[in-house]
């Protein structure tokens, strides 16, 4: 029986985590699940799922989800409270799925207690990777990755990396795949957050839509899988039907394949390196349209671009990157600026930030902090 901590157990990622667990009732327990500030999401959840310990990270939530919760259920609360359920004795396997760089630090602290990380919080990668790389490495914590093309090349590279040649992830291209670039400017955040395949949350949705979500990727898997960006190759695939590609020296190549359903990504983290049944219905191709594959268009997907040029810059750069990105995207839902100054915004973030080596968490916070003051001085100039 293994324990598992759900981070962000209100969102999408954290919902499908906790309906696999459900149909295994002699292999995994819920130990813990967190959430925000949604303290009525999570008493739902609490008394569906009967876990030993809530978290809420705003306390004035906390203190009205133990007003109410189940009995049997301790309530904590505080971001430190994250960082101690994240590493407890009882604990063998932590969903991390806090959107944003919120999650970083619950991260690292199942990283240095040896957990198995079952990874959905790619900003974690992102902001501090070779440290956490370093971390997991000294510890023997595990990472899985969940996000479906990160999972799916982890799949085919249990053939082997001997003769790699590079890796491509596949990218839906969102919902304005077929909208043309000039009519961009007027997109509102409720046609951003329309995705044509995944049920997802406002921001990862917006990133979806300008593909800096896809960005984020190739940072994270240059770290997961120890690449260079050379080797690291997106195409746009609008089905979702193949989740990545591995192609190797002698010609081959190696593809995962599924229906567009996160809970196969979840199952595999939670039961490598065997497979259990996870409720995704079996892919039928007679009965798909045909597949697509094209380049991305880098005039429409310049986040992309950009993300790629973080790489390159190294440092503290990617963690740069996604400290604008949240700070933009969080501005264009609310109607602070366009759909195209996400990218102007982070590009002059990125370009104006200066560059440096983050060799200690308290390096890769004090980065993160400044990028998003940064971002948000430029906000403000562009009303």
């Amino acid at each position: 029986m293994k324990n598992i901590v759900i981070l962000g157990a209100t969102g999408s990622i954290g919902l499908n985590t906790l309906d696999v667990i459900a149909r295994h009732p002699d292999k995994y327990r819920t130990l813990a699940i967190s959430a925000h500030s949604n303290w009525k999401g999570l008493n739902e959840l609490c008394k569906k799922h009967k876990p030993k310990y809530a978290i809420l990270v705003e306390e004035e939530a906390a203190e009205n989800l133990r007003n109410i919760s189940p009995k049997g259920v301790e309530v904590l609360s505080g971001e430190s409270a994250l960082d101690n359920i994240a590493s407890h004795d009882e604990a063998d396997f932590v969903m991390a799925a806090i959107v944003g760089g919120a999650g970083m630090s619950s991260t690292f602290s199942a990283a240095m207690a040896g957990k198995r990380i079952m990874l959905a919080n790619k900003e974690s990668l992102v902001l501090g990777g070779a440290l956490l790389m370093n971390a997991v490495k000294k510890s023997g914590a595990e990472i899985i990755p969940v996000d479906s093309e990160h999972s799916a090349i982890f799949q085919c590279l249990q053939a082997g990396k001997d003769g790699l040649n590079k890796i491509q992830l596949t990218a839906s291209g969102g919902p304005f795949l077929n909208r043309p670039f000039e009519s961009l400017n007027t997109v509102t955040p409720e046609e951003a957050c329309k995705h044509p395949n995944w049920k997802m949350g406002q921001k990862i949705s917006v990133d979806s839509a300008t593909m800096m979500n896809k960005g984020l990727e190739v940072i994270e898997a240059s770290f997961l899988f120890n690449l260079p960006a050379s080797q690291i190759e997106v195409v746009v695939h609008p089905q979702s039907i193949v989740h990545s590609c591995v192609y190797y020296d002698d010609g081959s190549v190696l593809s995962q394949l599924g229906l567009p359903d996160m809970r196969s990504a979840i199952s595999y983290a939670l039961s490598f390196p065997e497979r259990h049944s996870s409720g995704v219905k079996p892919l039928d191709l007679t009965k798909q349209p045909p597949l697509e594959f094209f380049p991305p268009d880098l005039k429409k997907y310049k986040c992309l671009e950009i993300a790629y040029l973080a790489i390159k810059k190294g440092g503290g750069a990617p963690g740069t990157l996604n400290a604008a990105n949240e700070v933009a995207v969080d501005a264009f839902l609310k109607n602070k600026i366009g759909f195209l100054d996400i990218s102007k915004i982070i590009e002059r973030t990125l370009n104006e930030t200066p560059g440096q080596n983050l060799d200690t968490l308290a390096s890769v916070v004090e980065n993160d902090q400044l990028s998003r003051q940064l971002a948000l001085s430029l906000i403000s100039k562009n009303d």
